[in-house]
This record gives C-alpha cells, sequence and structure tokens, in this order.
C-alpha cells in the first residue's frame, strides 16, 4: 500500500554471526528479525552470509540458520525457549499432517500426493490460539484468522478432524462483536470477519483490528455449530456457545435484515471497509445483466442458504437442549426464508437463482457460482437443484478444470480477475458438497476430476487459492493466477471436502452410524482406504473400492460401537 509515512528500518551486523533488522513503527513498537549463523560464515553482511567449504567424499557439513521475529510489544523469550520451541512446533505440527494426509490413502500415488500436500499445508496454517486450534486463511496475504475461511474450512474437513471445527467455533465466539462500532462494520452478535495486530490496524490506517465486515460469517457460524454437534454430540460445547449461538440469531433477524424484507442484505458503513462483504468482496463482483454494478443494499443468494441452514441448525440444537419453543420459532422461520427466496431469487430463463437482489429488490440476473453454493444449504427445491447442476455443467460454466465463479457469456466476465470468471477450489468443493445432498454424483465427480487433472499440473499437487477461468485445452495447463495465496486453507482442505461429497457421507453421533449415500469414487482412484474415522469413543478403518458403476464399502476393523449403512 502507498503510505504517506512510513517508519525507520535500520540493519546491523553482530559478531559476525548474527544479523539484525529493525522497523521502528510509527505506532512506536520496534519490530525485529534476527537471523543467527552456527557455525559462523567466513562473512557476513546486511544481504549474504558466505561460506567456503572444501568436501572430500564422504565428508559432510552441517550449519543451522536460526530466523527469529519479534516485536518489543511482547514479553522477552527465555533464551532456552527461542531455540527449542520452534522445533517441538514444527514437530507437533508434522505429526498433525501425517495425521491428516494419512488418514485417507488410494490406489493413486498422484492422488496420495495431493492428500498428504493438503494435510501438511492444513497443519502449517492451523495455529493454537487460547480457545483451541484455527486455521489462517493463507499465505503470504492472510497469514491471520478469518472468520468466513476459518468456518468453511472447519465445514469442509469436519467429518474428519471435528476439533478443529471446536477450536473454530470457540475463537469467533470469544471475538464476536458486543457493540455498535461503524468504523469496524460491527454490531451485537455480529461474527468476526478479519483481525489483525500489524502497524497500519494498530495506528487505524485500516479497520482490521477487529472487522466485521462480513454479511455471511454470522450464519455459517451458526450452520457450523449445528454441524459440530451431530458429527461429534458435544452437548457441553454448544451449551457454552449458546449464548454467542442466540447473539448471532438476534443480530440476524435485527441487523442483517434491516428493511424486514425477511432477507439478510449487506452495506458498507465504513468508509475503509469492504464495499462487497460476500465471499466475493472484489469491488465490481455483484452486478447486472447488462454489466452494471448492482446498487444499494446487497442479498446474495448464497447468504439466504446461510441463514436458512443456520436456522435449521439452531432448531435441532433448540430442541436438544430442552428449549422447544424456540425450536419451533426457529423452524417456522426457516420455512418462511424458504419460500420467499424460491419467488424472489430464482430466474426461470437462466435456470438458476439469481446472484443478488440489489438495493431496489432488483434481481442480478447472471449465472454465477454463487447460485451452486445455494445447494449446500438444502434451500433449494429438488427440481430446481437439478436445473442448477445443469447450469454449472455448461460450457460457459464448467471451465474442464472447475465450475468458474462468473459464467462466460456475462459482460463482465474475465478469467484473469479475481472473482468474475476464475475458478476457486473451495468455492467448487461446497457446490460438490451441495450436488452430493440432491443426489447429483455425476457433476460431482465430474469437480473432483477437473480439480485432481488441475493439481497435477501444480507445483507439489498444491490447489491454490484460485487459478484462472481460461477453457480447458488439449496438452495446455490451467492457467495460474499470479498473486494467489498458497497454501490457503480453504483451498487445502479440498480434496478431504470432495472425497465425502462423492461419497455421500454423513456422520451421525446420535445414531452410532457412519452412512453413505449412493458412494462413487472418482475415476483415477480404483481404491481408498479411510484409516482410523472416529465417531464418539469408536474408530473404524473402512477400504472402498470401485466395481464398475457402483462402490463398495467394506469395514477392515472396528473399535467400539459403530455401524455402517449404505443407500442408494
Amino acid at each position: 500500500m502507498q503510505r504517506a509515512r512510513r517508519g525507520e528500518i535500520t540493519s546491523a551486523v553482530i559478531g559476525g554471526t548474527k544479523t539484525i533488522f529493525r522497523y521502528m513503527g510509527l505506532d512506536k513498537i520496534e519490530r525485529r528479525c534476527e537471523i543467527a549463523f552456527d557455525p559462523p560464515p567466513r562473512q557476513l553482511s546486511k544481504s549474504q552470509a558466505l561460506y567456503a567449504l572444501q568436501l572430500q567424499p564422504g565428508d559432510h557439513f552441517a550449519m543451522t540458520m536460526t530466523v527469529r521475529c519479534t516485536d518489543s510489544a511482547a514479553p522477552r523469550e527465555p533464551a532456552a525457549e527461542v531455540f527449542s520451541e520452534p522445533y517441538r512446533a514444527a514437530r507437533r505440527g508434522a505429526e498433525r499432517a501425517s495425521s491428516l494426509g494419512g488418514s485417507v490413502t488410494s490406489s493413486n500415488e498422484l492422488a496420495n500426493r495431493m492428500l498428504h500436500r493438503a494435510g501438511a499445508d492444513l497443519s502449517m496454517l492451523v495455529t493454537e490460539t487460547p480457545q483451541g486450534p484455527y486455521p489462517y486463511a493463507g499465505t503470504p496475504w492472510f497469514s491471520t484468522p478469518f472468520g468466513r475461511d476459518g468456518l468453511i474450512t472447519a465445514l469442509e474437513m469436519l467429518w474428519l478432524d471435528p476439533a478443529l471445527a471446536r477450536g473454530v467455533l470457540r475463537y469467533l465466539a470469544a471475538h464476536q462483536a458486543h457493540i455498535v462500532d461503524e468504523r469496524n462494520d460491527a454490531e451485537p452478535g455480529k461474527i468476526l470477519h478479519e483481525t489483525r495486530a500489524c502497524e497500519m490496524a494498530i495506528l487505524g490506517e485500516v479497520p482490521f483490528g477487529h472487522y466485521y465486515g462480513s454479511v455471511d460469517s454470522t450464519p455459517l457460524f451458526v450452520w457450523l455449530a449445528a454441524r459440530y454437534f451431530e458429527r461429534t454430540g458435544d452437548a457441553e460445547t454448544i451449551r457454552t456457545l449458546w449464548p454467542n449461538i442466540e447473539a448471532a440469531l438476534t443480530w440476524i433477524d435485527k441487523y442483517g435484515d434491516r428493511d424486514g424484507d425477511g432477507f439478510v442484505e449487506y452495506y458498507r458503513v465504513s468508509d475503509n471497509g469492504l464495499t462487497n462483504q460476500g465471499w466475493k468482496d472484489s469491488a465490481d463482483s455483484i452486478m447486472h445483466a447488462d454489466g452494471q454494478l448492482a446498487p444499494g443494499s446487497i442479498a446474495l443468494c448464497e447468504v439466504q442458504g446461510y441463514v436458512y441452514a443456520a436456522q435449521h441448525g439452531a432448531a435441532m440444537m433448540a430442541k436438544a437442549l430442552g428449549r422447544r419453543d424456540r425450536a419451533t420459532t426457529l423452524t417456522d422461520a426457516a420455512e418462511r426464508l424458504r419460500q420467499r427466496f424460491e419467488e424472489a431469487f430464482w430466474i426461470e430463463e437462466l435456470g438458476t437463482y439469481a446472484l443478488a437482489l440489489d438495493g431496489d429488490k432488483r434481481p442480478c440476473k447472471v449465472r454465477s457460482s454463487n447460485a451452486g453454493q445455494v445447494l449446500a444449504s438444502g434451500i433449494a427445491a429438488p427440481e430446481r437443484a437439478q436445473a442448477v447442476a445443469a447450469t454449472l455443467m455448461m460450457p460457459e460454466m464448467f471451465s474442464g478444470w472447475g465450475v468458474r465463479t462468473l459464467s462466460a457469456d456475462a459482460p463482465r466476465f474475465n478469467p484473469m480477475s479475481y472473482h468474475n470468471g476464475s475458478v476457486w477450489p473451495h468455492d467448487n468443493a461446497l457446490i460438490a458438497m451441495g450436488l452430493s445432498r440432491y443426489g447429483l454424483k455425476r457433476p460431482a465427480l465430474a469437480i473432483f476430476e477437473g480439480l485432481f487433472d488441475a493439481a497435477t499440473h501444480m507445483d507439489l499437487m498444491r490447489l491454490p487459492e484460485l487459478f484462472c477461468g481460461f477453457p480447458r485445452r488439449r496438452g495446455m495447463a490451467p492457467v495460474l493466477y499470479p498473486v494467489a495465496c498458497a497454501p490457503q486453507a480453504w483451498a487445502s482442505v479440498v480434496p478431504f471436502a470432495l472425497l465425502q461429497a462423492n461419497l455421500g457421507m454423513e456422520l451421525c453421533f446420535d445414531k452410532g452410524e457412519i452412512r453413505f449415500h449412493n458412494p462413487q469414487l472418482p475415476r483415477f482412484m480404483e481404491e481408498m482406504h479411510i484409516h482410523g474415522l472416529e465417531l464418539g469413543d469408536a474408530s473404524v478403518n473402512l477400504r472402498l473400492r470401485r466395481r464398475g458403476a457402483d462402490t463398495e464399502v467394506a469395514i477392515v476393523s472396528r473399535k467400539g460401537d459403530v455401524s455402517i449403512r449404505i443407500t442408494q
């Protein structure tokens, strides 16, 4: 960013073994980066450590370079901790990566590399907070907690790692807004969009110290809480979070729907905040069919689905906690929303749902991936879900590598844009989960196979935050988006989310049952093993094998009381 003023940078070489860079910020906090070498180099400058080596056959040389970043606002650590804690943290991360990536293996070595890389990347991004593990959004631009990103990451990974969801829920509950703060787009009950502790946030040059400009984080928080409860039966955590859940539901009714039309809208209050506050938060991402940007308060289609899922999920949790009247109220609210949504958002001539309603309640009649995310919530009528699926698989929407964010026939389509024609893996995973919910496995498999093929062309088989939406050509790799985050948390979990979607897998704690609805393995997998899949105190090892058009599921071993149910 271009700033009117900056702090002062200095550097020094100390004792021929250490280079220290210092930045004294305008916030009067000194931030340091120390680079130490053992053994000392022959020459050390601000930019180079020079070693001269002569090695005979069989000889070896070991050099340790330690990089330590600190600031004067943090307490000074004991010398022993400076070196030992990073190694312990790295070891814990490696163990976590092994458990995640190693929990699923297949007959395809490339698929195994993709899964292990996904597990390792997620491990690298997960940070321990006082409330539990939290997946920082991505590097290099978003190495900090984001509400939406953390919630979707946890949702897509819930079947394999419910502890991550618990950490996300507890962290966001601890940072839930309690007052109206227009500068930070904060309102009581609203869930965090982003938090940063950088110089510009401290000085107020950007509003992201604790920023709440996200219309979807709040319903996603309630939805994830409900899914976590179904997955784990952890009533104690839900009871603890219930005041936060109620506050979020109150925000949906009071602040989210200011005009009382039954839909949750957003508008920017802070001049420094985000213009668009859904997941497509580029300034030009919400438009009409003629390319004109949508004015006024915006009601996004997928956000209404999130609210529907939140209300249904909250009703289930309220009933489990003995709050039957509240459960009835929430169930009725969800049904009213479903009916209003179908009337206002369905666009018959497009065969899909409108991207959004603008401030005048005019539908944005463009085909977008947002309508695919609607399916994940279950708000869509079954016959319309089939129409949405057909639209998503049109060549204007499906590039061959994945579903584009915007149809190629839209005036603002640009395959190299951030949100207007690119392919986002996490978006595709949510779409696949929605397709699976309606039993539409063929397009869900097409998404999985397209993204897998894309990953084979990418460094380390790592799916990035996004890539360009050019059509797939024989002998050509997908075009990378040059400044995409890699790794990005909600992209890292995509292979695991796509597996769940195509297997139609549900883990139901109250039934002690793992369900598979019409399980399908992609063409690049003949066989897959799931190791140590836990449900309560029980665990199971499973083998899945493709047999023609069907996939068989076999229990390899089992501990405790857990059963498998397969439906078609």
